[in-house]
């Protein structure tokens, strides 16, 4: 393939379950869906760990969390360890990104030549976070229900500013970039809560569609003992009245999606009108998921599909049209994936990483042996949560506490757990060594722990920190801080 541009347009918890062309029949994402019907569409695609900062990290390293050390939303990626942007620096290709980088700071060396406008952490991040065996009760959970509103919010003000940054960057500074191909990374926070969209958006959707998940969540048993914990922490469904506010929540987030598309559509539209579109090669996709409401649960940090699972789509000169791949990958691909687009060769040393070029797999059939593996070890998670995907089944690990098991061919809705049935015991003791052929989850549950608990007594304990109040959300650049 010949080596070409790259524009990378990523939003914020944005479910592949809320897509249209991933089969939502009332979410309306036109310019998403017309980016799909002209590329490949990644039909299992999935956060290498569901929530903000550790996602972001593993995006622009190409490794795992218990590889890079960077678990949670305290632990933010500083270029210590060196990302595809510190590779394309040294190969003569510019970089340049525009809003959420979510990384420690802009001065860190995160092998980007321009940031535009970024988001980083705020305050060392989510600090709240950093006691998870027993986690406090958030005060921030209010805001999700507390923020179902019309108008505008920090959010979707800053999501304007960065697809009016990104259109200029295209009509202005293209010239700019060199003589070898350059990155674009364009990076937006909507569909992210808080649910405050402005009226045009909610007017898409009729209240009638609006249909909330009936899922169950397993309380039972061991599995049932870790739930408890994050459900204390993370009580964002304790805050809604009823149902049908509820309902309303889902139908925001919804408009909130539409509001996203209307950006990367913006983001799109630049880039046809640049005259690059033909040598330029477009990623699309989300850091993680949301829950939806679905099992009482809001926000991400699941292993369930609606959390974990992101849309990922890829467009442009030399790929597929129209095309879906089932083969499961992750966010560590993308490590592969920018350098082949860009036309750099691997090292040996980056042919060790876990991902692989998504040109490549791409082009191949079905891989029903590929596995994807995902981790979480932030905010109200007593131990590590662990997942891996392959084929029809997915396995996820709760440590110390066991674990279950989805047929997603059979059981879509992850609604029917076969760790406990018989006919599944193989399997299961399989998925088990194979995960711990790629890590220890105690000795990488303990790792994380002794960085967090190290970092909360530099901070004083978790006392003063639940004294200063926590901050509901990372304010974008030049907006005020929220807090409860």
């Amino acid at each position: 393939m010949t080596a070409s541009n790259l524009l990378i347009i990523m939003v914020d918890e944005m479910a592949a379950q809320a897509v249209g062309c991933y089969g939502n029949s009332v979410v309306k994402t036109p310019h998403i869906d017309r980016l799909a019907a002209r590329g490949v569409r990644f039909d299992n695609a999935y956060a290498s760990s569901p929530i903000c900062v550790p996602a972001r990290a593993a995006f622009a390293t190409g490794r795992y969390p218990h590889q890079s050390g960077y678990w949670d939303n305290v632990f933010a990626y500083d270029g210590k360890v060196r990302g595809w942007g510190h590779r394309l620096q040294e190969t003569g290709h510019r970089v340049t990104t525009i809003g959420k980088l979510h990384y420690k700071d802009e001065i860190c060396d995160t092998g980007i030549d321009e940031q535009i406008l970024p988001m980083h952490l705020y305050g060392g991040g989510d600090v709240f976070g950093l006691e998870r065996e027993q986690p406090p009760k958030r005060p921030q959970s209010a805001a999700v229900a507390g923020e179902v509103a019309i108008g505008d919010s920090q959010y979707t003000r800053y999501d304007q500013k960065i697809s009016a940054l990104t259109e200029d960057w295209f009509e202005t500074r293209l010239a700019d970039q060199g003589d070898k191909p350059w990155v674009c990374f364009s990076s937006f926070i909507a569909p992210h809560f808080p649910f405050t969209v402005p009226q045009r958006y909610v007017d898409l959707y009729d209240p009638s569609d609006i249909v909330l998940a009936r899922k169950p969540l397993n309380t039972e048993g061991r599995i049932g003992e870790w739930w408890k914990v994050l459900t204390f922490g993370y009580n964002f469904d304790d805050y809604f009245r009823d149902d049908d506010h509820r309902r309303r929540a889902l139908l925001h987030y919804y408009a909130l999606c539409s509001f996203a598309d209307e950006n990367v559509g913006r983001v799109l539209a630049a880039l046809e009108a640049s005259d690059q579109a033909e040598n330029t090669v477009v990623m699309f996709l989300s850091d993680h998921g949301d829950n939806m409401g679905a099992r009482g649960l809001w926000g991400k940090s699941t292993m369930y599909e609606e959390a974990a699972k992101v849309p990922l789509i890829l467009s442009g000169p030399g790929l597929p049209e129209g095309t879906v791949c089932q083969t499961p990958v992750g966010l560590v691909d993308a490590y592969q994936t920018v350098l082949d687009v860009v036309g750099v060769g691997l090292t040996e040393e980056e042919r060790g990483l876990p991902g692989r070029s998504l040109l490549e797999i791409a082009r191949e059939p079905y891989d029903q042996s590929r596995q994807v593996f995902a981790e979480y070890h932030a905010s109200c998670a007593p131990t590590g949560l662990m997942m891996l995907r392959q084929g029809r089944y997915k396995y996820i690990h709760y440590t110390g506490y066991g674990a279950e098991l989805f047929d997603l061919e059979a059981d879509p809705d992850e609604t029917k757990d076969l760790a406990a049935d018989p006919a599944y015991s193989e399997l299961l003791a399989q998925f088990e060594k194979d995960l711990r052929t790629l890590v220890d989850p105690e000795d990488v549950d303990r790792h994380a722990k002794a960085d967090q608990r190290a970092r909360l007594a530099e901070l004083g304990g978790m006392a003063a920190i639940v004294a200063q109040g926590g901050v509901t959300h990372t304010p974008p650049p030049g907006e005020d801080v929220q807090r409860m």
